[in-house]
């Protein structure tokens, strides 16, 4: 018999659903609302901060700063982007939501965290 060493079966009745993906992710701080938004979203963001994307996870106060700089020089580059073209969408459809309007509730996040000096967390909602 032929199985992979480290791969965990799913069950029948559950075949479609994978445990690696990340549906929502929510941010959290002491000084801050918590933050919930789509996974795929939230690993970019992370990535963009500096960090692996790994859910959880967590910035320790002193690297908060660090992170919140690099996640707002990201964002600012990419604004310098041109916009695609119109990929044919039809009257309602929704207009793609920008990098930048999706990390400022991040930002804002971080900023109330650099301020207080406290601990940023981030875990997964599945």
């Amino acid at each position: 018999m032929n199985r992979k060493v480290g791969r965990r079966d799913a069950p029948a009745g559950n075949a479609s659903i994978r445990e690696d993906v990340i549906m929502l992710v929510t941010f959290s701080c002491p000084v801050y609302a918590n933050i919930t938004m789509f996974g795929d979203v939230a690993v970019r963001l992370l990535k963009l901060m500096g960090h692996s994307g790994t859910v959880p996870g967590a910035l320790l106060a002193d690297d908060v700063p660090a992170a919140l700089a690099r996640l707002e020089a990201a964002v600012a580059a990419n604004e310098q982007l041109p916009e695609p073209e119109d990929s044919g969408q039809g009257e309602d459809d929704e207009p793609p939501v920008s990098l930048s309007h999706r990390a400022l509730p991040v930002i804002e996040l971080l900023k109330s965290a650099a301020k207080a000096k406290c601990d940023v967390m981030w875990d997964k909602n599945n």
